[in-house]
């Protein structure tokens, strides 16, 4: 994560779920940038925490 930028709505998301922040941190890079760029379509914080909510659960695809 040290080479990329998070979106601030992201990133202040992501650091109140410990569990998505893990699991971010522990994709691949392509899975990263897939995620970001999923992000740019979001247009409320609700959204934008079910995303992030998304990367906890078992059932996640970064591809999807």
């Amino acid at each position: 994560m040290k080479d990329m930028e998070l979106p601030l709505g992201f990133g202040m998301a992501l650091a109140q779920n410990e569990a998505a922040m893990q699991k971010f941190e522990s994709l691949s890079k392509e899975e990263k940038e897939a995620i970001l760029q999923k992000t740019h379509t979001i247009d409320s914080k609700n959204e934008m925490r079910a995303l992030v909510d998304s990367l906890a659960s078992e059932n996640f695809s970064a591809f999807s």
